[in-house]
């Protein structure tokens, strides 16, 4: 006698899966609407979640969720493209309550990710195309080489320091630092015991090494900068006062595309140039500028805004005012919001700034 096989149809039902994710697994919780069906633990691989969803809810629509972090977005893209309608979202977005936060383990990361996304109270992140995310690595490493690089003169002086070598002229101006001459200089220094000029030589070489990858990756970004994609948009932020070609691609890759935001203040809220509330009843207080936000951009936009102050009329005398009734400190953080203004302006317009100088 045949045994009699009925096939589970869930056409019509929304499955979800929210999912911690690490290197070597993944913690998943799966529920059905709002009934939690399994919590599992399985290879850190978008296939495997795709076919055990296929296999036990066939004809299901299912729905995906993790935390944005080290594993950036090709679980995404890969999930979107076997038909999963996926979201990345912000850790700190994620509903939790007091318990999941004191005794935190992946279980319960899984299970409050499938939970908020079942009700529907996950906001996911904007996941930029994946071309930009190649063009955003290339930006990234660079400012990665960067820091890389400082690190290293600070260990080359702090070992002069240790040695007792002064830096004497011509070299005694910090401007002066770093030059071919300065290197050749460090590298004909003579140390007391071979041990210690040869680690000398080689933070020397760490240094020299890294400015040659600076420079190559600097040449490649330049001629990023010249392609269909960037090069009118890369124009128009570069006729701004302060914003110069690292600082116009920076923004092009990380914000992709500026319609993501309706009005000035999202983009401010986005990039983290938004002061921090506390009210209560008829009380309220604003505090210094929110840790939330986008660090590289912050970053960037803050640092051209010294420059931006030093060749913008209007913008050094609206940093005098400010200087009169706050410290420098916030007062350059109000200049990078009129800074973001204008470049605001210049990418939805199409048009290059203009700095109006009165005579």
């Amino acid at each position: 006698m045949k045994a009699q096989v009925k096939q589970i149809d869930f056409t019509g039902q929304n499955i979800y899966a929210g999912f911690d994710a690490h290197l070597k697994s993944w913690k998943v919780t799966v529920m059905a609407e709002d009934i939690v069906y399994k919590t599992f633990t399985q290879p850190p691989n978008p296939e495997v979640l795709f076919n055990y969803l296929k296999n036990n809810f066939p004809g299901g629509t299912y729905h995906s969720a993790y935390e944005a972090g080290f594993c950036g977005y090709w679980i995404h893209d890969k999930l979107m493209s076997f038909g999963i309608k996926s979201m990345v979202v912000n850790p700190a977005d994620v509903p939790t309550t007091d318990k999941e936060r004191v005794q935190k383990e992946d279980k319960r990361d899984s299970r409050k990710i499938a939970r908020s996304l079942s009700s529907g109270t996950l906001t996911p992140i904007y996941v930029p195309s994946i071309q930009t995310q190649r063009d955003r690595s290339l930006l990234r490493t660079r400012a990665m080489l960067v820091k890389d690089l400082a690190r290293y003169k600070n260990r080359i002086k702090s070992f002069l320091f240790f040695y007792g070598i002064s830096i004497s002229d011509p070299f005694s101006k910090p401007q002066s630092h770093w030059s071919n001459r300065f290197i050749r200089w460090l590298e004909s220094i003579e140390i007391d015991g071979g041990s210690g000029k040869e680690a000398l030589l080689v933070l020397i070489s760490e240094c020299k090494n890294l400015r040659t990858s600076i420079l190559k990756i600097t040449k490649q970004i330049r001629e990023l900068s010249q392609t269909a994609t960037y090069q009118e948009q890369v124009t128009l932020l570069q006729s701004i006062p302060g914003i110069g070609l690292i600082t116009s691609m920076t923004i092009l890759t990380e914000l992709e595309t500026i319609d993501r935001f309706t009005n000035l203040d999202k983009m401010c809220g986005y990039i983290g140039l938004v002061p921090s509330t506390k009210s209560s009843g008829e009380k309220e207080r604003t505090g210094d500028i929110t840790p939330r936000g986008h660090g590289v951009l912050r970053s960037a936009i803050v640092e051209s805004s010294w420059t931006a102050i030093k060749y913008d009329p209007a913008l050094m005398k609206s940093y005098i005012i400010y200087c009169k009734r706050m410290d420098t400190n916030k007062a350059i953080v109000k200049i990078a919001k009129k800074l973001l203004n204008r470049i605001r302006f210049v990418l939805a317009n199409k048009k290059p700034y203009e700095c109006l100088i009165e005579k």
